[in-house]
């Protein structure tokens, strides 16, 4: 992995992407459906793709929607649409296109309110919000956001009515209805203009910055963060919760201080990542190099990716913490501090998770449950409740309320940071010197997480893999004890 020279140093001026020529392309270039890479392809969150290669443009957002309105048809969901956006510069235009298939398919839909971005948890909570206790009716909902992949990624997810990122089978299907479109030239998708749309009594607007802040006491202590008057700081990276934390700190009265509310399209403000691109990754300490230089400022800082599904932790004692560091503390703390948890909820991770959790685990006498990548394994368990804290080594996760109910089922990015001041505040440690003194106790793992490029070949190849294949019998000293094609949690391939 070749770290460029430009990394962790701010973005010079030659590697801004140009807004207008990519929005421009947008609406200019077609794909060609005959090519692999330029038809619609739903990875671990989502289609992403950029429309300076024509994997992201307007037939591809065009033709999703259509899909997700058969899908929707297909398996009798009637109820509302919560539609939400980041701050990527493709996806304003991506939702309006969004909204004029919507739209023509008589689609109820809920836009926010002022035109407020919108973080993925916020969607994921408004859709759980409105189908509590309901069997008819059922909502869903759209995520248009790359993540926190670079300026010029444009990117649409689809969340079911479980609140969380739809799963393989639900992805293949609308992968392979949207293809469909594509090949037939964008025959069969119904569309009207963004004017008419926005004027339908179908079309409404949804307050998820109200929504979201009003409920977070029902998932952190804030009073226990309030009575420490411990600061913080934040930096939303110019995401969909740039407004966000405003609002949180004043409501609760916290002592929060938010670093920038910039919002650029061109993110010219962040650091540049490991590979001379920008990107808005929250556990990359080269992207998030304005943050780490300002340790000491603050009693704990944090920060999230655009759409705030995952979270980067600065504390005092070791300045960003690993992603797999903070999860196996936030586990050791939230499953001793949560009284009304009930005892059978497990703990989530993926396989590329640290060790240490599964010690954590086994200390607190909780059950684990290990999946694939993908935050999508974990949704059905978080709503259910049978799942208590889920996590993935790419900085997402959630966790239930205090009382025990589910909160969101897709990763949230705000939780995880104001858990860590609500820790920091009860045991007078911060969350760095927390997993100190929990690997004093269970020993101390070592990871890393290399980056690498792959073709659309290689991933095919690597899917097939098998334990067969596998020749070697030791690993860095020590002898393979076993190989797996499958998770042990829920059997799905881990190479899929």
């Amino acid at each position: 992995m070749a770290i460029s020279p430009l990394a962790g140093k701010p973005a010079p001026s030659s590697i801004l992407v140009n807004v207008p020529r990519l929005v421009s392309a947008y609406y200019t270039e077609v794909p060609d459906p005959t090519l692999a890479a330029q038809r619609v392809a739903f990875g671990t969150s989502g289609h992403r793709g950029t429309s300076f290669e024509a994997s992201f443009n307007e037939w591809h957002v065009l033709a999703i929607s259509q899909a997700i309105c058969a899908y929707r048809a297909e398996r009798g969901i009637n109820g509302p649409l919560f539609l939400g956006v980041d701050t990527h510069a493709l996806s304003v235009p991506a939702c309006a296109s969004a909204l004029e298939v919507l739209a023509a398919n008589g689609v109820e839909v809920m836009l926010s309110l002022d035109d407020e971005y919108t973080p993925t948890p916020a969607v994921s909570l408004a859709i759980l919000t409105h189908n509590r206790g309901r069997s008819s009716g059922l909502a869903d909902g759209i995520v248009i956001t790359p993540s926190h992949n670079p300026p010029e990624s444009g990117g649409f997810k689809y969340n079911p009515p479980n609140g969380g990122a739809a799963d393989t089978v639900v992805t293949a299907w609308i992968e392979a209805k949207a293809n469909e479109y594509l090949a037939a030239g964008l025959y069969g998708v119904k569309r009207m203009s963004v004017e008419k749309a926005l004027k339908l009594a179908t079309t409404h607007r949804y307050d998820f910055l109200g929504s979201y802040v009003n409920q977070l006491d029902q998932v952190i202590d804030m009073e226990v963060i309030r009575g420490a008057n411990i600061h913080l700081g934040v930096d939303p990276l110019g995401g969909a919760g740039v407004h966000y934390w405003a609002r949180i700190g004043d409501q609760y009265k916290l002592n929060l201080a938010v670093v920038s509310s910039e919002v650029d399209p061109t993110f010219r403000f962040m650091t540049v990542d490991w590979d001379g691109r920008i990107r808005m990754d929250p556990s990359s300490s080269y992207a998030m190099q304005r943050l780490i230089d300002m340790n000491g400022r603050y009693d704990i800082a944090f920060a999230c990716d655009t759409d705030h599904d995952r979270h980067g932790i600065v504390a005092n004692s070791v300045g960003l913490l690993p992603a797999n560091h903070y999860l196996a503390v936030a586990i050791d703390y939230l499953f001793q501090h949560r009284p009304q948890w009930s005892m059978d909820a497990g703990v989530g991770k993926t396989v590329v998770s640290s060790q240490i959790i599964d010690l954590v685990c086994t200390r607190l006498k909780r059950r684990l449950y290990e999946t694939p990548a993908g935050f999508k394994w974990f949704a059905d368990g978080l709503c259910e409740g049978s799942l208590g804290f889920c996590g993935e080594e790419s900085a997402g996760a959630s966790f239930l309320r205090l009382d025990g109910t589910v909160w969101t089922t897709d990763k949230d990015g705000l939780i995880p940071g104001l858990l860590a001041a609500e820790m920091t505040a009860r045991t007078g440690h911060d969350p760095g010197q927390l997993y100190r003194l929990l690997t004093s106790e269970l020993g101390e793992p070592v990871s890393t997480r290399v980056e690498a490029r792959a073709t659309a070949a290689q991933k095919k190849m690597l899917s097939a893999l098998s334990p067969q294949q596998v020749q070697c019998s030791e690993l860095a000293g020590e002898k393979i004890q076993h190989i797996l094609a499958n998770a042990p949690g829920n059997n799905a391939r881990l190479a899929a």
